[in-house]
């Protein structure tokens, strides 16, 4: 997300919550202070719903109170060091006072910290033996055999003594925990879990669960659970029910929608406010731009047919911002025809989400069925029923000319960039003086030969700094 973590509120200056998420945020944070074990909480969401943003507007507005420690871990950073307990440990103490309580947090779990290195080290030492034990054996099986009972009982009685030292190392380690927590209960948020190695995602749902579970430690997951759940099963082999695995770590779970809004409108109309509050935040469109109810009904159209995300709308926003800075403030500007304006709109979504379709049209390829796709229009309607004049409801015996969409204005004119199938999206001729007069509507004239081709052409080498 664009904006500063430390910015990030539901409202107020510098904060925004065009998706009405503040009440989820609160309701989040009665559960987390209450009484009910719901640690770990998972705030599930798949890519682009805006988990991360959410989760620091949440964050933010729970430390208006001051009563709880609060922690935000991203667990992608952490990935590479490769030690889940370390990295909980070591922003557990930064919220410490330095004073002798830090010093004695750190001296009582030092011991733990230890072992679990000291074993981590002793696993991999212990697979590199089996990896040579294995390439000898065949020559030595008998030497091997008869050496091996005396390891067995030599390792159980190891493994004994160590398990007794983890045991009296981890609640030591828990007790310093429920000390430091007795005093201001923490809640610790773990985001990008889902972007994180398998390995390292599942020894963190495994340190959380064995290690931190103590009175006034609450963890709250941000994560995809789908990914997650690959995560388990590229560790653990498909047969293992991933789903049931982290039922037994997870105790509560909400999801956010990838379009949420709290009113119960359309989520296509929510995501399409947040596109046109980018827009003009980041000076893409002016008001009179987006007060024309052709154009917002267009990017309505857009956004459902291409089943755009939150973040994908932010995409889209961030290439039109470079793609007006780049071209002067040419291509989106008051000046311009709508036409012009949704047709530049729809060749950056090309270039964002479906670059492949720029690629047909330079190679003379272009499918009018795969542009239909991506413009969301299966057929024309004129062309379904056959004329422009369709029943009035309000006025039986009569009927009223209805206009084609703006989208299909552009369909047809972008068909005469396909190559196959072009006839299915192509006026007949006692339909193409109507078509035109709404082209040069649109337009402000009739496209000439390759006009519009070299317009996409144009602004594809603009995006690309050629």
């Amino acid at each position: 997300m664009d904006m500063d973590i430390t910015a990030k509120t539901f409202g107020g200056q510098g904060g925004r919550d065009e998706f009405q998420r503040k009440s989820i945020a609160e309701k989040a944070i009665k559960l987390l202070k209450s009484d009910i074990d719901i640690s770990p909480m998972v705030i599930d969401g798949s890519w682009g719903t805006g988990k991360t943003e959410f989760c620091h507007k949440l964050i933010n507005l729970m430390k208006e109170d001051e009563t709880h420690s609060i922690i935000y871990i991203d667990a992608f950073k952490a990935d590479h060091i490769n030690e889940p307990l370390m990295t909980v440990l070591a922003e557990i103490i930064k919220t410490l006072p330095e004073d002798s309580r830090r010093e004695s947090f750190i001296k009582k779990i030092l011991p733990a910290v230890r072992f679990g290195i000291k074993a981590l080290a002793k696993a991999s030492v212990s697979h590199l033996l089996r990896q040579d034990f294995a390439d000898v054996a065949e020559d030595f099986t008998d030497e091997i055999e008869e050496a091996t009972d005396k390891a067995i009982d030599a390792t159980a009685e190891l493994i004994l003594k160590e398990h007794i030292e983890a045991e009296k190392n981890l609640k030591t380690l828990q007790a310093a925990l429920t000390e430091i927590a007795s005093n201001s209960p923490i809640v610790i948020f773990i985001d990008e879990l889902d972007r994180c190695r398998p390995s390292f995602a599942i020894d963190m749902l495994e340190i959380i669960k064995h290690t931190f579970d103590v009175d006034g430690v609450s963890f709250v997951l941000i994560t995809n659970t789908q990914q997650l759940k690959a995560s388990i099963n590229h560790c653990y082999g498909q047969a293992v029910d991933a789903q049931r695995y982290i039922d037994k770590f997870v105790k509560f779970r909400f999801e956010l929608s990838p379009r949420s809004n709290r009113n119960f409108l359309s989520p296509v109309l929510a995501a399409s406010d947040y596109f046109f509050t980018l827009s003009i935040e980041r000076g893409i469109l002016t008001d009179s731009n987006v007060m024309g109810s052709n154009f917002e009904e267009a990017v309505n159209h857009l956004i459902r047919s291409n089943n755009l995300s939150l973040r994908e709308i932010e995409t889209l926003a961030r290439h039109m911002q470079v793609a007006q800075s780049l071209s002067n403030s040419q291509m989106f500007n008051t000046d311009q025809r709508l036409g012009i304006v949704l047709l530049n709109t729809i060749i950056v979504m090309m270039i964002c989400f479906q670059p492949e379709l720029l690629v047909q049209i330079k190679n003379n390829v272009l499918d009018a069925n795969a542009l239909g796709v991506f413009l969301g229009i299966a057929r024309l309607s004129i062309l379904e029923d056959g004329y422009i004049e369709h029943q009035n409801p309000s006025s039986p015996g009569h009927s009223v000319r209805i206009r084609p969409n703006a989208v299909e204005v552009m369909m047809v004119i972008l068909t005469e960039e396909c190559n196959y199938n072009a006839e299915k999206y192509t006026p007949s001729k006692w339909q193409k003086i109507e078509w035109d007069d709404y082209i040069k509507e649109f337009m402000d004239g009739i496209p000439n030969e390759g006009e519009v081709r070299a317009r996409l052409m144009k602004v594809e080498s603009l995006m690309s700094l050629d």
